[in-house]
Protein backbone atom coordinates (compact mmCIF):
# COMPACT_ATOMS: atom_id res chain seq x y z
CA UNK A 1 0.00 0.00 0.00
CA UNK A 2 2.93 2.33 0.64
CA UNK A 3 3.90 2.23 -3.03
CA UNK A 4 0.33 3.03 -4.07
CA UNK A 5 -0.16 5.83 -1.55
CA UNK A 6 -2.26 8.60 -3.05
CA UNK A 7 -3.17 6.42 -6.05
CA UNK A 8 -5.79 4.06 -4.57
CA UNK A 9 -8.61 4.31 -2.06
CA UNK A 10 -8.84 2.22 1.09
CA UNK A 11 -6.86 1.54 4.22
CA UNK A 12 -6.11 -2.12 3.52
CA UNK A 13 -4.82 -3.82 0.36
CA UNK A 14 -8.09 -5.67 -0.20
CA UNK A 15 -9.98 -2.35 -0.12
CA UNK A 16 -7.89 -1.18 -3.07
CA UNK A 17 -8.57 -4.24 -5.26
CA UNK A 18 -11.45 -4.13 -7.75
CA UNK A 19 -13.84 -7.09 -7.67
CA UNK A 20 -12.86 -8.17 -11.19
CA UNK A 21 -9.10 -7.62 -10.78
CA UNK A 22 -6.71 -9.97 -12.53
CA UNK A 23 -3.45 -11.09 -10.94
CA UNK A 24 -0.71 -12.55 -13.10
CA UNK A 25 2.34 -14.23 -11.60
CA UNK A 26 5.11 -14.63 -14.13
CA UNK A 27 7.04 -17.06 -11.99
CA UNK A 28 8.73 -20.24 -13.04
CA UNK A 29 7.64 -22.53 -10.19
CA UNK A 30 6.18 -25.99 -10.91
CA UNK A 31 2.58 -26.26 -9.74
CA UNK A 32 2.16 -22.54 -9.06
CA UNK A 33 -0.73 -20.89 -10.86
CA UNK A 34 0.15 -18.05 -13.19
CA UNK A 35 -3.20 -16.26 -13.12
CA UNK A 36 -5.99 -15.60 -10.65
CA UNK A 37 -9.14 -13.77 -11.73
CA UNK A 38 -11.19 -11.80 -9.22
CA UNK A 39 -10.56 -10.31 -5.78
CA UNK A 40 -12.44 -13.09 -3.98
CA UNK A 41 -10.46 -15.81 -5.77
CA UNK A 42 -7.19 -14.09 -4.87
CA UNK A 43 -8.29 -13.66 -1.25
CA UNK A 44 -9.15 -17.39 -1.13
CA UNK A 45 -5.76 -18.33 -2.59
CA UNK A 46 -3.93 -15.98 -0.24
CA UNK A 47 -5.77 -17.49 2.73
CA UNK A 48 -3.73 -20.65 2.18
CA UNK A 49 -0.39 -18.81 1.96
CA UNK A 50 1.95 -20.38 4.52
CA UNK A 51 5.13 -18.30 4.32
CA UNK A 52 5.63 -16.03 7.32
CA UNK A 53 6.57 -12.58 6.06
CA UNK A 54 7.95 -10.14 8.61
CA UNK A 55 9.15 -7.18 6.54
CA UNK A 56 9.40 -5.49 3.18
CA UNK A 57 11.90 -2.86 2.13
CA UNK A 58 13.86 -1.23 -0.67
CA UNK A 59 10.66 0.09 -2.24
CA UNK A 60 11.08 1.95 -5.50
CA UNK A 61 8.04 3.52 -7.13
CA UNK A 62 8.14 4.26 -10.85
CA UNK A 63 5.51 6.24 -12.68
CA UNK A 64 4.67 5.01 -16.15
CA UNK A 65 4.03 7.18 -19.16
CA UNK A 66 0.46 5.97 -18.67
CA UNK A 67 -1.07 7.67 -15.61
CA UNK A 68 -3.02 4.51 -14.71
CA UNK A 69 0.09 2.31 -14.44
CA UNK A 70 2.43 2.18 -11.42
CA UNK A 71 5.58 0.04 -11.26
CA UNK A 72 6.86 -1.10 -7.88
CA UNK A 73 10.16 -2.74 -7.05
CA UNK A 74 10.53 -4.11 -3.52
CA UNK A 75 11.95 -6.89 -1.38
CA UNK A 76 10.19 -9.12 1.14
CA UNK A 77 11.68 -11.06 4.03
CA UNK A 78 10.39 -13.90 6.14
CA UNK A 79 10.63 -17.58 6.94
CA UNK A 80 9.37 -20.77 5.30
CA UNK A 81 7.66 -22.89 8.00
CA UNK A 82 8.12 -26.20 6.16
CA UNK A 83 11.93 -25.82 5.94
CA UNK A 84 12.69 -23.23 8.61
CA UNK A 85 14.77 -21.38 6.04
CA UNK A 86 14.89 -17.63 5.62
CA UNK A 87 12.93 -16.23 2.70
CA UNK A 88 14.31 -13.15 0.99
CA UNK A 89 12.95 -12.21 -2.39
CA UNK A 90 12.82 -9.33 -4.86
CA UNK A 91 9.73 -8.35 -6.81
CA UNK A 92 8.72 -6.09 -9.65
CA UNK A 93 4.98 -5.46 -9.84
CA UNK A 94 3.25 -3.63 -12.65
CA UNK A 95 -0.13 -2.38 -11.47
CA UNK A 96 -2.95 -0.98 -13.57
CA UNK A 97 -5.54 1.21 -11.86
CA UNK A 98 -9.04 2.24 -12.79
CA UNK A 99 -11.15 4.59 -10.67
CA UNK A 100 -8.53 4.39 -7.88
CA UNK A 101 -8.77 0.58 -7.69
CA UNK A 102 -6.33 -2.14 -8.76
CA UNK A 103 -7.69 -3.88 -11.85
CA UNK A 104 -4.54 -5.70 -12.98
CA UNK A 105 -1.40 -6.78 -11.12
CA UNK A 106 1.48 -8.42 -12.98
CA UNK A 107 4.21 -9.78 -10.72
CA UNK A 108 7.78 -10.79 -11.47
CA UNK A 109 10.08 -12.25 -8.81
CA UNK A 110 13.26 -14.20 -8.29
CA UNK A 111 11.92 -17.75 -8.74
CA UNK A 112 15.25 -19.25 -7.67
CA UNK A 113 14.95 -17.57 -4.25
CA UNK A 114 11.68 -19.44 -3.71
CA UNK A 115 13.07 -22.77 -4.87
CA UNK A 116 16.11 -22.46 -2.58
CA UNK A 117 13.96 -21.55 0.43
CA UNK A 118 11.48 -24.43 0.03
CA UNK A 119 14.00 -27.14 -0.82
CA UNK A 120 15.41 -29.11 2.13
CA UNK A 121 19.21 -29.06 2.43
Amino acid sequence: MEGLKGEVDGEHFWDAVAENAIFEFLYNIPGFTNKIEGRDAYMDWFGGYTNILHSADNLRVHKSTRPDVIILEYEVHGRIPSTGKAYDNRFCSIITLERRKIIHWRDYMDSLAVMLSVTPD
